[in-house]
């Protein structure tokens, strides 16, 4: 079972860590700059880290060069998904 959700990255910023959501896209802030995959890596961590999943289990589906992405999660109901980042219903 997987869940797709979309996200907005923004690189460079002070620390990383889930902003909230905006018009039903999470938002990510990343301490990489958008250099070599850094941010996207950082990213998996990060969503990693607040799922409790591992790294393997998150992919980018599309986006790899934008801020906007579309992640693919392995192994995580909607229901936690909307709870670990506090999405709304």
């Amino acid at each position: 079972m997987a869940v797709f959700i979309d996200v907005k990255v923004t690189p460079r910023a002070a620390r990383s860590g889930i902003a909230g959501t905006r018009d039903g896209v999470l938002l990510v802030r990343i301490s990489a700059p958008p250099v070599e995959g850094a941010a996207n890596a950082e990213l998996v961590e990060v969503l990693s880290r607040a799922l409790r999943v591992p790294k393997r289990a998150i992919s980018i589906v599309s986006g790899e060069r934008n801020r906007f992405k579309r992640v693919r999660i392995e192994g995580v109901t909607e229901e936690v998904l909307r709870a670990a980042c506090q999405l709304p219903d």
